[in-house]
């Protein structure tokens, strides 16, 4: 299966239990390691966004902190704290489909990326599916203000 559809399903299943849909997928060589969605309200987990929460399962699967060789799919960008959990993870590749201007970490505002600090950068796609996942957050967003 291809990871976005894994990603997206896992932020459609996010959005169904209340939490902002976000779906992300761990790759290496063509297995899938780990498949997460948004869960901070489920959780009471502030770093339960789904980048790291799959971040973790491929780690623990594994057996290593270091995800080299592995592949993230996201349907949004990282956050800076994500970003940053990336980076320390050491994938090799990310791809994500929608931008975040406001929240995003990678190629906006800090570009953690791009910083001197940083000490592990992967190469970053974006734009994969970026109107299907947008119309999801947006869907999201409108349902919660009506």
């Amino acid at each position: 299966m291809d990871p976005f559809d894994l990603a997206f399903a896992a932020a459609r299943e996010a959005a169904g239990l209340g939490e902002v849909p976000v779906g992300a997928a761990v790759v290496r060589d063509g297995t899938v390691l780990a498949v997460a969605g948004n869960r901070p309200r489920a959780l009471h987990d502030p770093t339960a966004h789904a980048e790291i929460l799959a971040i973790r399962a491929a780690c623990a699967a594994v057996r290593d902190e270091r995800l080299t060789g592995c592949d993230l799919y996201v349907t949004l960008e990282p956050c800076p704290m994500c970003a940053g959990a990336i980076s320390f993870a050491r994938i090799r590749r990310l791809y994500y489909a929608a931008s975040d201007p406001k929240g995003g970490g990678v190629e906006h505002g800090p570009r953690v990326f791009n910083q001197p600090t940083c000490h592990h950068a992967p190469e970053v796609y974006s734009g994969f599916r970026a109107g299907e996942a947008a119309a999801l957050l947006r869907g999201f967003f409108e349902g919660r203000r009506s």
